[in-house]
Protein backbone atom coordinates (compact mmCIF):
# COMPACT_ATOMS: atom_id res chain seq x y z
CA UNK A 1 0.00 0.00 0.00
CA UNK A 2 2.89 2.73 1.32
CA UNK A 3 4.38 1.92 -2.44
CA UNK A 4 0.99 2.70 -4.33
CA UNK A 5 0.56 5.91 -2.13
CA UNK A 6 3.97 6.79 -3.09
CA UNK A 7 3.55 6.25 -7.22
CA UNK A 8 0.77 7.77 -6.76
CA UNK A 9 1.90 10.98 -5.29
CA UNK A 10 4.78 10.52 -8.17
CA UNK A 11 2.27 11.56 -10.73
CA UNK A 12 0.05 13.75 -8.97
CA UNK A 13 -1.30 16.88 -9.97
CA UNK A 14 1.56 18.81 -7.80
CA UNK A 15 4.72 17.38 -10.01
CA UNK A 16 2.67 18.39 -13.44
CA UNK A 17 3.71 21.83 -15.26
CA UNK A 18 2.32 25.05 -13.77
CA UNK A 19 1.58 28.65 -15.21
CA UNK A 20 4.99 30.11 -16.99
CA UNK A 21 6.42 26.29 -17.25
CA UNK A 22 8.41 25.24 -18.59
CA UNK A 23 10.03 28.60 -19.41
CA UNK A 24 10.35 29.87 -23.10
CA UNK A 25 13.53 31.38 -25.00
CA UNK A 26 13.15 34.91 -25.89
CA UNK A 27 12.97 34.02 -29.78
CA UNK A 28 10.16 31.53 -28.80
CA UNK A 29 8.58 34.85 -26.84
CA UNK A 30 8.87 37.12 -29.89
CA UNK A 31 6.37 37.01 -33.10
CA UNK A 32 6.91 38.85 -35.84
CA UNK A 33 10.29 41.20 -36.37
CA UNK A 34 13.09 40.73 -38.17
CA UNK A 35 13.41 37.59 -40.11
CA UNK A 36 16.44 35.61 -41.47
CA UNK A 37 17.40 35.36 -45.03
CA UNK A 38 16.42 31.30 -45.12
CA UNK A 39 12.66 32.17 -43.93
CA UNK A 40 12.09 34.97 -46.34
CA UNK A 41 13.36 32.66 -48.93
CA UNK A 42 10.58 30.57 -48.09
CA UNK A 43 7.06 30.51 -49.32
CA UNK A 44 4.51 28.30 -46.84
CA UNK A 45 2.33 25.81 -49.07
CA UNK A 46 0.66 23.86 -47.06
CA UNK A 47 0.82 21.87 -43.40
CA UNK A 48 -0.25 19.10 -42.38
CA UNK A 49 -0.46 19.21 -38.28
CA UNK A 50 -1.05 15.99 -36.48
CA UNK A 51 -1.22 16.34 -32.52
CA UNK A 52 -2.14 13.91 -29.35
CA UNK A 53 -3.36 15.81 -26.79
CA UNK A 54 -2.65 13.93 -23.38
CA UNK A 55 -4.32 15.95 -20.64
CA UNK A 56 -3.19 13.50 -17.92
CA UNK A 57 0.62 14.33 -18.27
CA UNK A 58 -0.28 17.91 -19.98
CA UNK A 59 2.00 16.71 -23.16
CA UNK A 60 1.63 17.43 -26.71
CA UNK A 61 2.78 15.35 -29.00
CA UNK A 62 2.38 16.45 -32.76
CA UNK A 63 3.85 15.37 -36.22
CA UNK A 64 4.01 18.32 -38.96
CA UNK A 65 4.39 17.56 -42.71
CA UNK A 66 5.08 21.30 -44.07
CA UNK A 67 5.48 21.97 -47.89
CA UNK A 68 7.48 24.87 -49.03
CA UNK A 69 8.17 26.60 -52.56
CA UNK A 70 12.07 28.37 -52.24
CA UNK A 71 12.36 31.65 -53.42
CA UNK A 72 16.14 31.73 -53.32
CA UNK A 73 18.74 29.04 -53.46
CA UNK A 74 18.82 27.45 -49.62
CA UNK A 75 21.05 24.94 -48.01
CA UNK A 76 18.87 24.90 -44.84
CA UNK A 77 15.52 25.38 -43.48
CA UNK A 78 14.84 27.45 -40.02
CA UNK A 79 11.54 26.92 -38.72
CA UNK A 80 10.18 28.20 -35.40
CA UNK A 81 9.74 25.94 -32.66
CA UNK A 82 9.88 25.59 -29.17
CA UNK A 83 12.71 24.19 -28.29
CA UNK A 84 10.46 22.23 -24.95
CA UNK A 85 8.65 20.07 -27.89
CA UNK A 86 11.61 18.03 -28.57
CA UNK A 87 12.16 17.07 -32.10
CA UNK A 88 12.42 13.28 -32.51
CA UNK A 89 12.84 12.96 -36.09
CA UNK A 90 12.87 14.24 -39.64
CA UNK A 91 12.38 13.75 -43.59
CA UNK A 92 13.48 15.78 -45.94
CA UNK A 93 11.11 14.80 -49.47
CA UNK A 94 10.23 11.29 -47.93
CA UNK A 95 13.91 10.86 -47.05
CA UNK A 96 14.84 10.44 -43.07
CA UNK A 97 17.54 12.64 -42.06
CA UNK A 98 20.50 10.96 -39.23
CA UNK A 99 20.63 12.53 -35.98
CA UNK A 100 22.53 15.63 -36.03
CA UNK A 101 21.10 16.95 -38.97
CA UNK A 102 19.17 19.33 -37.09
CA UNK A 103 19.42 21.19 -34.23
CA UNK A 104 17.08 24.14 -31.96
CA UNK A 105 19.16 25.21 -29.20
CA UNK A 106 17.12 28.61 -28.72
CA UNK A 107 13.79 28.15 -30.76
CA UNK A 108 14.68 28.39 -34.41
CA UNK A 109 14.69 24.26 -35.78
CA UNK A 110 17.84 24.45 -38.28
CA UNK A 111 17.76 21.28 -40.52
CA UNK A 112 20.23 20.95 -42.67
CA UNK A 113 19.21 19.80 -46.41
CA UNK A 114 20.59 16.65 -47.53
CA UNK A 115 21.48 18.81 -50.91
CA UNK A 116 21.52 21.99 -51.79
CA UNK A 117 17.49 23.47 -53.01
CA UNK A 118 17.65 26.10 -56.28
CA UNK A 119 14.90 28.80 -56.29
CA UNK A 120 11.75 27.44 -57.48
CA UNK A 121 11.93 24.35 -56.12
CA UNK A 122 8.90 22.46 -53.87
CA UNK A 123 10.62 20.72 -50.61
CA UNK A 124 8.52 18.51 -48.28
CA UNK A 125 9.59 18.82 -44.28
CA UNK A 126 8.32 16.28 -41.77
CA UNK A 127 9.08 16.74 -38.32
CA UNK A 128 8.14 14.36 -35.13
CA UNK A 129 8.13 16.57 -32.25
CA UNK A 130 6.95 16.13 -28.37
CA UNK A 131 6.89 17.53 -24.73
CA UNK A 132 5.76 19.67 -22.48
CA UNK A 133 3.78 23.15 -24.02
CA UNK A 134 4.85 26.17 -22.04
CA UNK A 135 1.70 26.92 -19.87
CA UNK A 136 0.19 30.20 -20.06
CA UNK A 137 0.74 32.85 -16.93
CA UNK A 138 -2.17 34.59 -17.73
CA UNK A 139 -4.12 33.51 -21.44
CA UNK A 140 -4.90 35.20 -23.63
CA UNK A 141 -2.61 38.13 -22.59
CA UNK A 142 0.35 35.86 -21.88
CA UNK A 143 0.13 33.28 -24.78
CA UNK A 144 1.00 29.51 -23.77
CA UNK A 145 -1.55 26.10 -23.34
CA UNK A 146 -4.36 26.22 -21.07
CA UNK A 147 -4.97 23.06 -19.01
CA UNK A 148 -8.50 22.66 -16.94
CA UNK A 149 -11.46 21.48 -15.35
CA UNK A 150 -14.82 21.42 -16.50
CA UNK A 151 -17.21 22.13 -13.69
CA UNK A 152 -17.59 18.17 -13.87
CA UNK A 153 -13.81 17.34 -13.36
CA UNK A 154 -13.42 16.76 -17.11
CA UNK A 155 -10.01 17.67 -18.91
CA UNK A 156 -10.49 21.50 -20.53
CA UNK A 157 -7.44 22.62 -22.63
CA UNK A 158 -6.91 25.05 -25.14
CA UNK A 159 -4.09 26.89 -26.58
CA UNK A 160 -3.50 30.69 -27.48
CA UNK A 161 -0.57 32.03 -29.37
CA UNK A 162 -1.24 35.52 -30.59
CA UNK A 163 1.34 37.57 -28.71
CA UNK A 164 4.57 34.57 -27.97
CA UNK A 165 3.53 32.83 -31.97
CA UNK A 166 2.60 29.80 -33.82
CA UNK A 167 5.78 28.39 -32.71
CA UNK A 168 4.68 27.29 -29.21
CA UNK A 169 3.16 24.11 -30.34
CA UNK A 170 3.45 23.68 -33.94
CA UNK A 171 6.64 24.41 -36.23
CA UNK A 172 5.89 27.33 -38.56
CA UNK A 173 7.32 30.49 -39.68
CA UNK A 174 5.99 33.06 -36.51
CA UNK A 175 5.37 36.38 -38.74
CA UNK A 176 2.30 38.04 -39.74
CA UNK A 177 2.75 37.26 -43.53
CA UNK A 178 3.99 33.84 -43.69
CA UNK A 179 0.24 32.15 -43.73
CA UNK A 180 0.28 28.48 -45.43
CA UNK A 181 -2.27 28.12 -48.11
CA UNK A 182 -4.01 25.34 -46.58
CA UNK A 183 -3.70 23.55 -42.97
CA UNK A 184 -5.22 20.02 -42.40
CA UNK A 185 -5.14 19.63 -38.45
CA UNK A 186 -5.70 15.81 -37.06
CA UNK A 187 -6.51 16.09 -33.67
CA UNK A 188 -6.34 12.88 -31.43
CA UNK A 189 -8.10 13.29 -28.00
CA UNK A 190 -8.97 10.61 -25.49
CA UNK A 191 -12.66 8.63 -25.21
CA UNK A 192 -15.60 11.20 -24.37
CA UNK A 193 -13.63 14.61 -25.58
CA UNK A 194 -14.19 16.40 -28.73
CA UNK A 195 -11.79 18.59 -30.68
CA UNK A 196 -13.42 21.39 -32.07
CA UNK A 197 -10.70 23.54 -34.54
CA UNK A 198 -10.46 25.69 -37.94
CA UNK A 199 -12.01 25.11 -41.14
CA UNK A 200 -14.18 22.48 -42.37
CA UNK A 201 -15.03 19.33 -40.45
CA UNK A 202 -13.44 15.91 -42.76
CA UNK A 203 -14.63 13.54 -40.66
CA UNK A 204 -13.67 11.98 -36.86
CA UNK A 205 -12.51 8.47 -36.82
CA UNK A 206 -12.67 6.29 -33.51
CA UNK A 207 -9.42 4.29 -33.03
CA UNK A 208 -9.14 1.27 -31.49
CA UNK A 209 -8.55 2.13 -27.63
CA UNK A 210 -11.82 4.65 -27.85
CA UNK A 211 -9.88 7.73 -28.52
CA UNK A 212 -10.86 9.81 -31.41
CA UNK A 213 -9.21 12.04 -33.94
CA UNK A 214 -10.57 14.90 -34.93
CA UNK A 215 -9.80 15.93 -38.95
CA UNK A 216 -9.87 19.61 -39.81
CA UNK A 217 -8.85 21.84 -43.23
CA UNK A 218 -8.82 25.04 -43.64
CA UNK A 219 -7.81 28.02 -45.84
CA UNK A 220 -4.93 30.34 -45.68
CA UNK A 221 -4.85 30.99 -41.66
CA UNK A 222 -3.28 33.07 -39.47
CA UNK A 223 -0.71 31.44 -37.86
CA UNK A 224 -1.51 32.88 -34.48
CA UNK A 225 -5.28 31.40 -35.43
CA UNK A 226 -4.38 27.89 -35.94
CA UNK A 227 -5.99 26.46 -32.42
CA UNK A 228 -6.61 23.53 -30.05
CA UNK A 229 -9.58 23.34 -28.04
CA UNK A 230 -10.78 19.73 -26.21
CA UNK A 231 -13.19 19.35 -23.52
CA UNK A 232 -16.77 16.98 -23.51
CA UNK A 233 -18.24 19.65 -25.92
CA UNK A 234 -22.16 19.46 -26.61
CA UNK A 235 -23.20 21.51 -30.16
CA UNK A 236 -25.62 24.17 -30.65
CA UNK A 237 -25.84 24.43 -34.42
CA UNK A 238 -27.92 25.93 -37.21
CA UNK A 239 -27.26 28.13 -40.67
CA UNK A 240 -27.40 31.41 -41.87
CA UNK A 241 -28.99 32.87 -44.75
CA UNK A 242 -26.53 35.39 -46.06
CA UNK A 243 -27.93 39.09 -47.32
CA UNK A 244 -24.95 37.91 -50.27
CA UNK A 245 -27.15 34.37 -51.39
CA UNK A 246 -24.61 31.97 -49.77
CA UNK A 247 -25.92 29.75 -46.98
CA UNK A 248 -23.28 29.49 -43.64
CA UNK A 249 -23.18 26.87 -41.20
CA UNK A 250 -23.51 28.62 -37.48
CA UNK A 251 -21.66 26.24 -34.47
CA UNK A 252 -21.05 27.19 -30.81
CA UNK A 253 -19.63 24.50 -28.65
CA UNK A 254 -20.01 24.49 -25.31
CA UNK A 255 -19.65 22.94 -21.80
CA UNK A 256 -22.39 20.15 -20.93
CA UNK A 257 -24.76 21.82 -18.04
CA UNK A 258 -24.69 25.28 -20.14
CA UNK A 259 -27.34 24.77 -22.71
CA UNK A 260 -29.63 27.42 -22.15
CA UNK A 261 -26.97 29.93 -21.84
CA UNK A 262 -25.34 28.50 -25.00
CA UNK A 263 -28.83 29.11 -27.22
CA UNK A 264 -28.85 32.94 -25.91
CA UNK A 265 -25.68 33.54 -27.07
CA UNK A 266 -25.92 30.95 -30.61
CA UNK A 267 -28.91 33.65 -30.96
CA UNK A 268 -26.72 36.69 -31.33
CA UNK A 269 -24.74 34.99 -33.85
CA UNK A 270 -27.22 35.52 -37.07
CA UNK A 271 -28.26 39.55 -36.22
CA UNK A 272 -24.16 40.08 -35.75
CA UNK A 273 -23.44 38.70 -39.35
CA UNK A 274 -25.77 41.02 -40.35
CA UNK A 275 -24.20 43.67 -39.04
CA UNK A 276 -21.15 42.88 -40.40
CA UNK A 277 -22.36 41.70 -43.72
CA UNK A 278 -24.05 45.39 -44.48
CA UNK A 279 -21.22 47.71 -42.51
CA UNK A 280 -18.17 46.10 -44.25
CA UNK A 281 -18.77 43.06 -46.87
CA UNK A 282 -19.73 39.37 -46.68
CA UNK A 283 -18.32 36.84 -43.83
CA UNK A 284 -14.86 35.77 -45.08
CA UNK A 285 -15.22 32.12 -44.92
CA UNK A 286 -18.50 31.19 -45.77
CA UNK A 287 -17.23 28.77 -47.09
CA UNK A 288 -16.03 26.90 -43.95
CA UNK A 289 -18.09 28.17 -41.05
CA UNK A 290 -18.99 30.33 -38.23
CA UNK A 291 -17.80 28.71 -35.26
CA UNK A 292 -17.32 29.44 -31.37
CA UNK A 293 -16.23 27.71 -28.99
CA UNK A 294 -15.94 28.09 -25.19
CA UNK A 295 -12.70 28.49 -23.21
CA UNK A 296 -10.91 28.40 -20.01
CA UNK A 297 -9.91 31.61 -20.96
CA UNK A 298 -11.08 35.18 -22.03
CA UNK A 299 -10.99 35.07 -25.78
CA UNK A 300 -9.26 35.13 -29.08
CA UNK A 301 -9.85 35.40 -33.00
CA UNK A 302 -8.98 31.77 -34.03
CA UNK A 303 -10.06 32.03 -37.19
CA UNK A 304 -13.27 29.68 -37.92
CA UNK A 305 -13.53 29.03 -34.15
CA UNK A 306 -13.02 31.96 -32.06
CA UNK A 307 -12.34 31.52 -28.24
CA UNK A 308 -15.00 32.67 -26.47
CA UNK A 309 -14.87 32.67 -22.43
CA UNK A 310 -16.60 35.62 -20.67
CA UNK A 311 -18.88 33.71 -18.64
CA UNK A 312 -22.04 34.35 -20.75
CA UNK A 313 -22.06 38.19 -18.44
CA UNK A 314 -24.65 40.62 -19.33
CA UNK A 315 -24.27 43.75 -19.89
CA UNK A 316 -26.08 47.04 -20.62
CA UNK A 317 -25.36 47.14 -23.99
CA UNK A 318 -27.63 44.01 -24.42
CA UNK A 319 -25.13 41.77 -26.41
CA UNK A 320 -22.03 39.94 -25.53
CA UNK A 321 -18.96 42.78 -26.12
CA UNK A 322 -16.60 39.77 -26.21
CA UNK A 323 -18.14 37.43 -28.54
CA UNK A 324 -18.55 40.19 -31.18
CA UNK A 325 -15.15 41.60 -30.45
CA UNK A 326 -13.20 37.83 -31.20
CA UNK A 327 -15.88 37.99 -34.29
CA UNK A 328 -14.93 41.17 -35.71
CA UNK A 329 -11.51 39.79 -35.87
CA UNK A 330 -12.60 37.18 -38.68
CA UNK A 331 -12.67 40.57 -40.91
CA UNK A 332 -10.23 42.83 -38.70
CA UNK A 333 -7.08 39.86 -38.75
CA UNK A 334 -7.91 37.34 -40.57
CA UNK A 335 -9.23 38.94 -43.38
CA UNK A 336 -6.99 41.54 -43.60
CA UNK A 337 -4.00 40.56 -41.34
CA UNK A 338 -1.12 43.47 -40.59
CA UNK A 339 1.76 42.93 -43.20
CA UNK A 340 4.16 43.99 -40.26
CA UNK A 341 3.24 44.24 -36.05
CA UNK A 342 3.57 47.83 -36.06
CA UNK A 343 -0.08 48.00 -37.81
CA UNK A 344 -1.33 45.56 -34.98
CA UNK A 345 -4.30 48.71 -34.65
CA UNK A 346 -5.57 47.59 -38.16
CA UNK A 347 -6.94 44.35 -35.74
CA UNK A 348 -8.10 45.98 -32.83
CA UNK A 349 -8.75 49.81 -33.56
CA UNK A 350 -11.46 48.17 -36.50
CA UNK A 351 -11.87 45.18 -33.93
CA UNK A 352 -12.97 47.44 -30.80
CA UNK A 353 -14.94 50.34 -32.80
CA UNK A 354 -17.76 47.41 -34.05
CA UNK A 355 -18.77 47.53 -30.60
CA UNK A 356 -20.19 51.05 -30.52
CA UNK A 357 -21.30 50.70 -33.96
CA UNK A 358 -23.44 47.47 -33.34
CA UNK A 359 -24.86 49.46 -30.47
CA UNK A 360 -26.14 51.89 -32.74
CA UNK A 361 -27.18 49.38 -35.04
CA UNK A 362 -29.31 48.57 -32.25
CA UNK A 363 -30.46 51.33 -29.79
CA UNK A 364 -29.52 54.82 -31.90
CA UNK A 365 -26.91 57.38 -31.22
CA UNK A 366 -27.50 57.01 -27.28
CA UNK A 367 -26.12 53.69 -26.55
CA UNK A 368 -23.38 54.47 -29.28
CA UNK A 369 -22.08 57.53 -27.28
CA UNK A 370 -22.21 55.58 -24.00
CA UNK A 371 -20.11 52.93 -25.38
CA UNK A 372 -17.33 55.79 -26.95
CA UNK A 373 -17.60 57.42 -23.37
CA UNK A 374 -15.99 54.31 -21.81
CA UNK A 375 -13.43 53.18 -24.59
CA UNK A 376 -12.61 57.72 -23.72
CA UNK A 377 -11.64 56.81 -20.18
CA UNK A 378 -8.79 54.65 -20.69
CA UNK A 379 -6.73 56.17 -23.58
CA UNK A 380 -3.16 56.68 -22.22
CA UNK A 381 -1.39 58.54 -25.05
CA UNK A 382 2.19 57.70 -23.95
CA UNK A 383 3.42 56.66 -27.31
CA UNK A 384 2.39 57.40 -30.68
CA UNK A 385 0.00 53.90 -32.13
CA UNK A 386 2.70 53.25 -35.17
CA UNK A 387 6.15 54.11 -35.25
CA UNK A 388 7.11 52.98 -39.25
CA UNK A 389 9.65 50.35 -38.52
CA UNK A 390 9.15 46.39 -38.57
CA UNK A 391 8.25 45.43 -35.19
CA UNK A 392 7.11 42.56 -33.31
CA UNK A 393 3.58 41.40 -31.19
CA UNK A 394 5.68 42.64 -28.14
CA UNK A 395 6.86 45.29 -29.09
CA UNK A 396 3.35 46.64 -30.10
CA UNK A 397 1.13 45.06 -27.49
CA UNK A 398 3.29 45.44 -23.97
CA UNK A 399 3.61 48.98 -22.80
CA UNK A 400 7.21 48.18 -20.94
CA UNK A 401 8.54 47.35 -24.67
CA UNK A 402 7.68 50.52 -25.74
CA UNK A 403 4.47 49.57 -27.36
CA UNK A 404 1.13 51.77 -27.52
CA UNK A 405 -1.13 48.09 -25.91
CA UNK A 406 -4.40 49.09 -25.13
CA UNK A 407 -4.22 52.60 -27.23
CA UNK A 408 -3.83 50.08 -30.30
CA UNK A 409 -7.97 49.25 -29.06
CA UNK A 410 -9.04 52.01 -27.71
CA UNK A 411 -7.62 55.37 -29.15
CA UNK A 412 -7.55 53.79 -32.63
CA UNK A 413 -11.23 53.17 -32.10
CA UNK A 414 -12.11 56.69 -31.28
CA UNK A 415 -9.38 58.15 -34.68
CA UNK A 416 -11.86 55.79 -36.34
CA UNK A 417 -15.03 57.24 -34.75
CA UNK A 418 -13.35 60.79 -36.15
CA UNK A 419 -12.99 59.91 -39.64
CA UNK A 420 -16.30 58.43 -39.93
CA UNK A 421 -17.39 62.12 -38.58
CA UNK A 422 -15.16 63.47 -40.45
CA UNK A 423 -15.67 61.94 -44.03
CA UNK A 424 -19.19 60.77 -42.94
CA UNK A 425 -20.93 57.68 -43.07
CA UNK A 426 -20.35 56.31 -46.54
CA UNK A 427 -16.95 57.56 -46.98
CA UNK A 428 -15.86 55.70 -44.10
CA UNK A 429 -17.54 52.71 -44.73
CA UNK A 430 -16.17 52.82 -48.27
CA UNK A 431 -12.61 52.52 -47.17
CA UNK A 432 -13.28 50.12 -44.67
CA UNK A 433 -14.57 47.95 -47.12
CA UNK A 434 -12.02 48.36 -49.65
CA UNK A 435 -9.14 48.00 -47.55
CA UNK A 436 -10.50 44.75 -45.79
CA UNK A 437 -12.15 43.12 -49.02
CA UNK A 438 -9.40 44.54 -51.60
CA UNK A 439 -12.69 45.57 -54.01
CA UNK A 440 -15.66 48.10 -53.49
CA UNK A 441 -18.06 45.19 -54.69
CA UNK A 442 -16.82 42.44 -52.53
CA UNK A 443 -19.29 38.98 -52.86
CA UNK A 444 -18.62 35.39 -52.00
CA UNK A 445 -15.82 34.19 -53.26
CA UNK A 446 -14.73 37.04 -55.28
CA UNK A 447 -12.02 38.68 -52.66
CA UNK A 448 -8.95 36.85 -51.23
CA UNK A 449 -7.05 37.53 -48.06
CA UNK A 450 -4.91 40.53 -47.90
CA UNK A 451 -2.32 41.79 -45.91
CA UNK A 452 -2.32 45.38 -44.98
CA UNK A 453 -0.78 49.08 -43.29
CA UNK A 454 -1.50 51.68 -42.42
CA UNK A 455 0.19 53.78 -45.35
CA UNK A 456 -2.24 51.55 -47.86
CA UNK A 457 -5.09 52.60 -45.39
CA UNK A 458 -4.35 55.95 -45.48
CA UNK A 459 -3.95 55.63 -49.54
CA UNK A 460 -7.25 54.26 -49.43
CA UNK A 461 -9.01 56.91 -47.93
CA UNK A 462 -7.78 59.36 -50.49
CA UNK A 463 -8.93 57.24 -53.41
CA UNK A 464 -12.33 56.80 -51.83
CA UNK A 465 -12.56 60.85 -51.22
CA UNK A 466 -10.58 62.27 -53.51
CA UNK A 467 -8.64 64.40 -50.85
CA UNK A 468 -5.40 63.93 -49.00
CA UNK A 469 -5.73 63.04 -44.92
CA UNK A 470 -2.36 62.66 -44.44
CA UNK A 471 -2.54 65.71 -41.44
CA UNK A 472 -4.91 63.55 -39.88
CA UNK A 473 -3.17 59.97 -39.90
CA UNK A 474 0.28 62.21 -38.75
CA UNK A 475 -1.58 63.52 -35.71
CA UNK A 476 -3.45 60.37 -34.75
CA UNK A 477 -1.14 57.56 -35.55
CA UNK A 478 2.53 59.10 -35.59
CA UNK A 479 2.22 61.36 -32.15
CA UNK A 480 1.50 59.89 -28.83
CA UNK A 481 -0.24 63.39 -27.37
CA UNK A 482 -3.93 64.66 -28.72
CA UNK A 483 -4.38 67.85 -30.29
CA UNK A 484 -5.90 70.80 -28.16
CA UNK A 485 -8.68 72.80 -29.03
CA UNK A 486 -8.17 76.25 -27.77
CA UNK A 487 -11.17 78.71 -26.60
CA UNK A 488 -11.07 82.35 -26.40
CA UNK A 489 -13.71 84.21 -25.88
CA UNK A 490 -14.13 87.80 -25.95
CA UNK A 491 -17.07 89.91 -26.59
CA UNK A 492 -19.47 88.82 -28.79
CA UNK A 493 -16.94 86.19 -30.28
CA UNK A 494 -15.78 82.90 -29.74
CA UNK A 495 -12.26 82.04 -31.70
CA UNK A 496 -11.12 78.51 -32.11
CA UNK A 497 -7.50 77.51 -32.29
CA UNK A 498 -5.97 73.76 -32.90
CA UNK A 499 -2.87 73.16 -31.25
CA UNK A 500 -1.32 69.91 -32.65
CA UNK A 501 1.70 68.23 -31.34
CA UNK A 502 4.91 68.50 -32.69
CA UNK A 503 3.19 71.62 -34.40
CA UNK A 504 1.95 69.73 -36.87
CA UNK A 505 -1.16 71.08 -39.16
CA UNK A 506 -4.62 70.26 -37.94
CA UNK A 507 -7.40 71.80 -39.82
CA UNK A 508 -9.85 69.51 -38.23
CA UNK A 509 -13.38 71.21 -38.87
CA UNK A 510 -15.61 71.50 -34.98
CA UNK A 511 -18.66 72.13 -35.12
CA UNK A 512 -20.10 74.68 -32.48
CA UNK A 513 -23.74 75.00 -30.79
CA UNK A 514 -24.77 78.52 -29.96
CA UNK A 515 -27.78 78.19 -27.88
CA UNK A 516 -29.79 75.45 -29.76
CA UNK A 517 -28.06 75.67 -33.74
CA UNK A 518 -25.16 74.15 -34.64
CA UNK A 519 -22.74 76.22 -36.71
CA UNK A 520 -19.59 74.09 -38.40
CA UNK A 521 -16.16 76.06 -38.62
CA UNK A 522 -13.80 74.84 -41.51
CA UNK A 523 -10.79 75.51 -39.69
CA UNK A 524 -8.69 75.56 -42.85
CA UNK A 525 -5.73 76.89 -41.79
CA UNK A 526 -6.33 75.52 -37.79
CA UNK A 527 -8.17 78.52 -36.76
CA UNK A 528 -11.48 79.86 -36.31
CA UNK A 529 -14.00 82.31 -34.97
CA UNK A 530 -18.16 83.03 -34.29
CA UNK A 531 -19.48 85.69 -33.43
CA UNK A 532 -22.15 84.96 -30.57
CA UNK A 533 -24.33 87.16 -28.91
CA UNK A 534 -22.69 87.84 -25.63
CA UNK A 535 -25.04 85.98 -23.15
CA UNK A 536 -25.33 83.10 -25.18
CA UNK A 537 -25.08 79.21 -24.08
CA UNK A 538 -21.64 78.00 -26.17
CA UNK A 539 -20.65 74.02 -26.69
CA UNK A 540 -17.85 73.15 -28.65
CA UNK A 541 -18.00 70.41 -30.51
CA UNK A 542 -21.52 69.14 -28.89
CA UNK A 543 -21.88 65.70 -30.09
CA UNK A 544 -18.22 64.52 -29.11
CA UNK A 545 -17.50 64.22 -32.88
CA UNK A 546 -13.52 64.45 -32.32
CA UNK A 547 -10.69 62.80 -30.36
CA UNK A 548 -8.82 66.02 -28.76
CA UNK A 549 -7.06 66.37 -25.49
CA UNK A 550 -9.50 66.36 -22.47
CA UNK A 551 -8.27 67.79 -19.37
CA UNK A 552 -10.74 66.19 -16.95
CA UNK A 553 -10.02 62.55 -18.46
CA UNK A 554 -6.25 63.58 -17.53
CA UNK A 555 -7.40 64.48 -13.89
CA UNK A 556 -9.57 60.90 -13.49
CA UNK A 557 -6.35 59.08 -14.42
CA UNK A 558 -4.68 60.40 -12.21
CA UNK A 559 -6.73 60.31 -9.37
CA UNK A 560 -7.09 56.67 -10.14
CA UNK A 561 -3.85 55.88 -10.51
CA UNK A 562 -3.09 57.35 -6.95
CA UNK A 563 -6.35 55.44 -5.57
CA UNK A 564 -4.28 52.62 -6.90
CA UNK A 565 -1.35 53.64 -5.14
CA UNK A 566 -2.48 54.20 -1.94
CA UNK A 567 -4.28 50.90 -1.92
CA UNK A 568 -1.16 48.42 -2.87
Amino acid sequence: MKALLLALLATAPADLPRKGEPPITALTKRSGGERPAEQLALRFEAADLAFEVLPDTRRLNGVATLTFTTTAPLSRLLIDLDRNLAVNAVSIDGAPLRPGSWSNPEGRLAIALPRPLAAGRRVTARIAYGGTPHVAVNAPWDDGVVWAKTPDGKPWFATTAQGYGCDLFWPCLDFPTAEPAEVTLRITVPKGLKAPSNGVLLGVDTLPDGRTRWNWRVKRPNTYAVALNVAPYEEVTGTYRSRYGNTIPLIYWYLPGDRSKAEKLFAEFAPTLDFFETLIGPYPFGDEKVGVVNTPHLGMEHQTINAYGNAYKKGPEGFDWLFHHEFAHEWFGNQLTAANWDDYWLHESFGSYMQPLYGRWREGEARYAALMAIQRETIRNRVPIVRDRLLSGDDVYEEENGGPAGDSYVKGSWMLHSLRNRLGARASSDASRVAFDGRADPGPGNFRRRYGSHREFQGLVKQVTGRDYGWFFDVYLRQAALPELVETRSPGRIALRWIAPAGLPFPMPVEVQVGDSVQRLTMADGTGSLAVPADAHVVVDPHARILRRSVAIEELQAWRAAQARAAE
